[in-house]
């Protein structure tokens, strides 16, 4: 094991040099950072603009009110002069912005980027001019103030075309905004690692390399496995401590301690899958898919939730008798001792508003286990990797595991299909091929025009061969594979998740802490059947939280931006009855996923965005966004006193945006209420009124929208052959010799955290390849 290296910050890693002249024409990126300018523009004084066209000037008196609502709202506001050059940055003049501006772009889609680029042209025409904003004059070349309104009318139009088009346009802005503006990082305090950050003990892996050639590599092995992430990983070592020769292949790369957690636009590049910016065909589902070296298990949050027992019981239900077993029980137990979960993480703040909300309304909420060894693990930024090597993930503790034992490993491996014997036509799986790519010289990975790399076509020959690659992926090589079950890529769930996020009267600085460390349990039963939701709190990195964050002007969005440290952020997760599936993309095969979630779990979700409302509210929530489409924020009018089963922290917002008007003008610390205001807990009539307002729009819009980190069910296990695509010991129905081991098989949602249960599985899998694997030797 490699000892730990003294460092102040993660060493940072580049990104590939992008080129996007292949893109769009330079008029459609002048659209582009056009409406992007008018989202979040330059704002000064208007005694002190220098550039009119590309200035959004207000009075000294509305700079001045802005300032004092600032000071009202924050337990450490900014100077004056600060307040000032924050209002006065315009991103679009900052080289990072533009670039990564130009990088989301690239990432995305060819049939995306065709899409945006008619808009573009459109907007930049007389007549698409007019349809759009109303002047013959193209876009680009109408005044800051009136792109402002033009946005404005977008939100507001009826037709969803206009706002859904709008919307791309700001979490664009926003998402980007915040990742790469210093002024906002150095005010708000965010950083992307810890204050006492110090990288853990990275394992010294040693992936196999191959020299440069035009003819295929050949390897062999008794088993290999495609995918690193949580259930190759635990395959991995219960093979190879059985004795038979294990290869791992992923796509991925592979990223020590020292090198996390990396800054936004690092972990997209080289984390994520599509980059971290994937969408649902109808654009309703964000979603987070881990694809480096260790999978989702990197990018987790270190959440280890054991699959429930009605849950068990419907699998069972289902012919599966093995999930209300000991031994699957037992599985579950050892991944957890292996991994040192338990109990001992330290809420933040966010946190504990779920804890202690949950108690003071009689509702049922629990510390949520962590995989970190025991150890308290205060980091919130996990999403990013692990810096401290403290979360147990499958590249910490699974796969340094099978390299003692014996695995070999492959990174940069693009396994393009699985082989069958032609020779007999048995149909049974012998292998896989694929392809190859080296690291530069450097030791960087997708850097294309760096000197070394290379592409090597690799074949690996195997006895057994173990499908892995999440349920995105492993579908995907089953069908590149030529297999033709009807149900491979269908029966898609994804734990959709809608949000919510508040402020408080403290300064909370939401990022540091364990992100998941809690969970209120009350509302998973909704229909009696096993499906509902679960409230948790969520990630604070800033462009997580706050692009969503609505925009009804310039102005507003970059105050309300400010508020940002003492924001906390909540998701109502559901576990999703219906389905989607996923298929691979015409041009490029990349992953696409057809999933809209149904009425039915929208209104679970809905049902999970009141509870967490009432509990930010009981917990002293000055302010309450439901990102709802059509539902302003809620602002506390009276603050709330402190009272024991009631009692909640000080707090009163005084901006008067929200149903609940304009503030009272009471004073920080002020206890300007009566009993009856202290008493009446969530049953304030302001409250009230807007929970109702919240449940009658409902999430039924078109431009309702959901995140996602959880995919599951696309290879699905079955009894019987026509139900599904693996049968209950994971092996491929179609074939012999091959296996599928990742959240893939789950018969449905599993209404968790799926880590515990994908590892469990696939222990169970793996020690089946491996008695099968003995009886083969025995018979020899």
């Amino acid at each position: 094991m490699a000892a730990p290296i003294p460092l102040n910050a993660p060493i940072p890693l580049p990104l590939p040099v992008f080129k996007s002249n292949e893109y769009y024409t330079d008029s459609q990126w002048q659209t582009l950072f056009a409406l992007l300018d008018a989202i979040i523009p330059s704002i000064v004084v208007d005694t002190e603009v220098t550039d009119k066209n590309n200035q959004l000037s207000i009075t000294e008196a509305q700079c001045r009110e802005a300032y004092e609502r600032t000071k009202r709202n924050l337990k450490h506001a900014p100077s004056y002069d600060k307040f000032k050059e924050y209002l006065r940055v315009r991103p679009v003049d900052n080289p990072n912005f533009v670039e990564e501006t130009k990088r989301v772009i690239g990432n995305i889609s060819k049939g995306n980027k065709k899409e945006l680029g008619v808009v573009l042209s459109v907007l930049n025409t007389r007549l698409g001019s007019l349809v759009a904003t109303g002047s013959l004059l193209p876009l680009q070349e109408q005044s800051l103030e009136v792109k402002e309104t033009i946005l404005q009318s977008w939100n507001q139009a009826r037709l969803n075309f206009w706002p859904m088009l709008g919307e791309s346009f700001f979490k664009m802005a926003k998402s980007t905004f915040l990742q790469t503006d210093p002024l906002f990082h150095e005010i708000s305090g965010f950083k992307h690692h810890t204050e006492d950050y110090k990288p853990g003990s990275g394992f010294e892996y040693e992936f196999m390399q191959f020299p440069a050639g035009s003819e295929t590599e050949r390897v062999t092995a008794d088993v290999v496995i495609v995918g690193s992430g949580c259930g190759g990983a635990v395959c991995a070592k219960v093979l190879t401590e059985a004795g038979h020769d294990v290869v791992v292949v992923d796509k991925g790369y592979y990223f020590p301690p020292s090198q996390l957690p990396m800054t936004p636009q690092s972990a997209s590049e080289y984390l994520y899958e599509g980059k971290g910016g994937m969408q649902s065909v109808d654009r309703s589902v964000g979603m987070l898919a881990g694809s480096c070296w260790g999978g989702g298990g990197t990018v987790n949050w270190s959440a280890s939730l054991q699959l429930q027992g009605f849950v068990r019981q419907e699998w069972a239900d289902r012919g599966l008798g093995f999930f209300t077993s000991q031994e699957f029980q037992d599985g579950m137990d050892r991944i957890c001792e292996f991994m040192g979960v338990t109990d001992t993480g330290r809420p933040n703040h966010g946190n504990k508003v779920i804890l202690d909300g949950a108690r003071k309304l009689g509702w049922h909420a629990k510390a949520c286990p962590q995989n970190t060894g025991g150890a308290e693990h205060y980091c919130g930024s996990c999403h990013a990797g692990c810096g401290s090597a403290e979360k147990r993930g499958p590249s910490v503790s699974w796969l340094p595991a099978a390299a003692q034992a014996g695995a070999r490993f492959i990174e940069g491996f693009n396994v393009s299909k699985v082989l069958f014997d032609e020779s007999t036509g048995s149909g049974k799986a012998v292998g896989i091929v694929g392809e190859w790519t080296s690291r530069d010289e450097d030791g960087r990975v997708n850097m294309s025009d760096s000197e070394g790399v290379f592409r090597r076509t690799v074949e690996v020959r195997a006895k057994r061969v173990i499908v892995a690659g999440g349920t995105l992926n492993s579908p995907l090589l089953l069908t590149r594979s030529g297999l033709k079950n009807p149900h491979i890529g269908k029966n898609l769930y994804l734990h959709p998740a809608a949000g919510i996020h508040a402020t408080f009267d403290e300064d909370i600085k939401g990022w540091e802490g364990g992100i998941l460390t809690s969970v209120c349990t009350s509302f998973e039963n909704l229909d009696g059947k096993g499906h509902g939701v679960k409230l948790e709190a969520s990630v604070m990195a800033p462009h997580i939280l706050l692009y969503e964050h609505p925009w009804e002007s310039a102005l507003q969005w970059k105050l309300d931006a400010l508020r940002y440290r003492q924001m906390a952020n909540y998701i109502s997760l559901v576990r999703d009855r219906d389905t989607g599936r996923v298929y691979a993309d015409p041009d490029d095969g990349r992953p696409v996923v057809a999933y809209t979630p149904s009425a039915f779990d929208r209104a679970h979700l809905l049902t999970g965005l009141v509870a967490i409302a009432k509990l930010c509210y009981i917990q002293g929530a000055t302010e309450i966004w439901s990102r709802i489409p059509g539902v302003p924020s809620f602002v506390r009018r009276r603050p709330v006193v402190s009272s024991v089963g009631v009692g909640v922290s000080v707090g009163v917002n005084e901006e008067g945006k929200g149903i609940a008007g304009p503030g009272e003008g009471v004073g920080e610390g002020h206890a300007d209420t009566d009993d009856d205001d202290i008493a009446q807990g969530i049953n304030d009539p302001d409250f009230v009124a807007w929970l109702r307002l919240l449940e009658k729009t409902g999430l039924g819009s078109p431009r309702a929208t959901f995140g996602c980190a959880h995919q599951m069910g696309t290879c699905r296990m079955s009894a019987r052959p026509g139900d599904g695509v693996v049968d209950p010991r994971g092996r491929v129905w179609e074939a012999d010799g091959l296996y599928v081991a990742d959240a893939s098989v789950f018969p449905s949602a599993s209404g968790v955290n799926p880590m515990i249960t994908n590892m469990a599985i696939a222990d169970y899998i793996a020690r089946g390849v491996s008695r099968g694997l003995r009886r083969v030797e025995l018979k020899l």
